[in-house]
């Protein structure tokens, strides 16, 4: 496999493959990144922020795509991102204006499987999550609930945890880890 160099946004949340997410752009180099994206200069990778690294995120983030774009009323720039592919930040050099540029190398992306049995719960427990929270639930056109690796990605997109037992999860070779994790808590505040 070749590496490949894109652009890295920093984000406090977490994207991964099939997800998506809003961010609100202020920055002047984050504005040059979006605009080289739409010009076709570059990739653009989402990775979690990270204050102590060089690139400032954690080693596994997600090549992803703009797919809609908005002007708050404050005239700062909102885009709505969907992630495509893992992959696994080598190195990064901070460019003269600001710009983060990585060098990146595709990572497995967990298979699709369906839920079964007692990993319903999860699914189901999405559902409602998605009733709460209605602003995150416009952002899909087509949920997957009946996707065991869509669920669990989508439930570590969200959960309130430490960004490096996120890391934890998504070094496993498939969802399973992460559907055991995710079932347990809801067992324990049931």
């Amino acid at each position: 496999m070749r590496s490949q160099e894109m652009a890295l946004l920093t984000h406090d949340a977490l994207l991964l493959p099939q997800g998506r997410l809003e961010v609100r752009v202020i920055d002047p180099s984050n504005l040059r990144v979006v605009a080289d994206v739409f010009k076709d200069r570059c990739q653009l990778a989402v990775g979690m922020f990270r204050a102590d690294g060089t690139p400032p995120c954690y080693p596994i983030a997600t090549q992803c795509e703009i797919i809609d774009f908005n002007q708050l009323e404050d005239d700062s720039l909102s885009i709505v991102l969907e992630g495509k592919q893992k992959v696994k930040v080598l190195s990064g050099a901070q460019q003269a204006d600001g710009r983060w540029m990585v060098r990146t190398l595709c990572c497995p992306n967990w298979v699709p499987e369906p839920i079964e049995g007692e990993f319903e719960l999860i699914s189901q427990a999405l559902e409602q999550f998605y009733e709460v929270n209605p602003d995150l639930a416009e952002l899909y056109s087509n949920v997957k609930l009946d996707d065991a690796c869509w669920v669990s990605q989508r439930w570590l997109e969200v959960l309130p945890m430490y960004n490096r037992d996120k890391i934890k999860l998504l070094n496993q070779p498939d969802c399973h880890k992460t559907m055991a994790f995710v079932l347990r808590l809801i067992k324990a505040h049931a």
